[in-house]
């Protein structure tokens, strides 16, 4: 098992409720085949750059332990998924 983290970013033209939908779809499939550690929801923010005439997005941060295979299944959740605009999966140091 590795440990990993990833941040994604949904789109704020979304309403509220729709935003949590997704949060908790990505929540629930991360619980699903990984083990969660900590989830993080950062609210509304300003991207660093614009995006798809986008300022703002709503991050969510998770760390979880999985499997190596797992971050790629991930990303292909992250890209078949409506509202989502950015996302990055890293390896966390073991050190941790």
């Amino acid at each position: 098992m590795v440990k990993y983290e990833s941040i994604f970013i949904v789109s704020t033209l979304l309403e509220e409720d729709k935003i949590q939908e997704i949060i908790e779809k990505v929540k629930s499939f991360v619980e699903s085949s990984a083990q969660l550690e900590k989830v993080d929801d950062w609210g509304k923010r300003r991207l660093a750059y614009e995006y798809n005439d986008q300022r703002e997005g709503h991050y969510t941060l998770m760390h979880f332990t999985a499997e190596p295979t797992f971050p790629a299944e991930l990303e292909r959740i992250y890209k078949i998924t409506e509202g989502i605009l950015k996302y990055i999966i890293v390896r966390r140091d073991e050190k941790e």
